[in-house]
């Protein structure tokens, strides 16, 4: 019984959708995604952007950086106390 409540859809949508998960259900994403710009050179930027990102990540976070970053702080803690 349960199964075929699921299985059938609402015939028509709600005239406005009060939850959350309704005005989910009727957002046009296919629209958005075909013709605003935004969409496609977002999944673009962040393809490219990634690897950048990792290699500063990588360097930032390398032992020799980490080493001098130490020396810095106890230098300028030494200098104001």
């Amino acid at each position: 019984m349960a199964d075929k409540a699921v299985e059938k859809a609402p015939g028509r949508p709600m005239k406005y959708p009060y939850t959350f998960s309704a005005k989910l259900a009727q957002f046009p994403i296919k629209h958005y995604v075909k013709n605003q710009w935004i969409w496609r050179y977002y999944f673009i930027a962040v393809v490219a952007c990634v690897p950048v990102f990792y290699k500063i990540s990588k360097l930032a976070n390398s032992p020799e950086n980490k080493k001098a970053w130490a020396e810095s702080k106890a230098k300028e803690q030494a200098e104001h106390h």
